[in-house]
């Protein structure tokens, strides 16, 4: 009988233990929401000049981000949100959104730069059951990319036909831009000088 309830309760501690784990692993597939829908939020916040939503639009380190670059500059933080942290965003109208990209938590979507001419790969976090605008992610190396966007297959390609070797691939690696972030971060000091 004590077999029994024990490895009833084992049984028991086992299913729960796997129900908790997948929980957080389907999450990204319970949310109606969407990377591409996201940054639709973000544009229409920023053409509104609405610093309440676009704050909403944005994960925590970016938020986190946005605060401290306000502090360290001496800004107000409706300056450093002005833009949602990307040139994207001063396309008159809704710029195009293309391959949208989703692994896990992580997703991101390229939009089309009027300004600079390029597409601009934007990173997304999931929180709270909404995808997020995740600079502040990408920043802090905490965003993990869900692989790399189309443009820059299409420039790898390009650069493979024309007898380029084939970069060296390493799925490690966060290959975000922040292209308008609002601030003058200084570059960092190198590491390898010789005194």
């Amino acid at each position: 009988m004590r077999k029994i309830q024990f490895f009833s309760f084992l049984l028991a501690v086992v299913l729960l233990s796997i129900s908790c784990g997948s929980k957080d692993a389907s999450t990204a597939q319970k949310t109606n929401d969407t990377p591409s829908e996201a940054y639709k939020r973000l544009f229409n916040a920023v053409k509104a000049k609405d610093t309440n939503q676009i704050k909403a639009q944005m994960s925590k380190e970016s938020q986190a981000l946005a605060e401290g670059e306000a502090q360290r500059q001496n800004r107000p933080i409706e300056k450093v949100y002005e833009n949602g942290f990307t040139g994207t965003t001063f396309s008159p109208s809704m710029p195009e959104i293309r391959d949208e990209r989703v692994k896990g938590n992580f997703g991101a979507v390229e939009v089309w730069n009027i300004k600079d001419s390029v597409w601009e790969d934007v990173p997304f976090v999931l929180e709270d059951g909404m995808w997020k605008i995740a600079f502040g992610d990408a920043f802090k190396g905490t965003y993990n990319s869900p692989g790399k966007g189309r443009d820059a297959r299409e420039k790898e390609a390009s650069n493979v036909a024309r007898g380029g070797a084939p970069p060296v691939s390493n799925t490690n690696v966060n290959t975000v831009a922040v292209s308008n972030i609002n601030t003058n971060i200084p570059p960092e000091p190198s590491k390898n000088k010789t005194k």
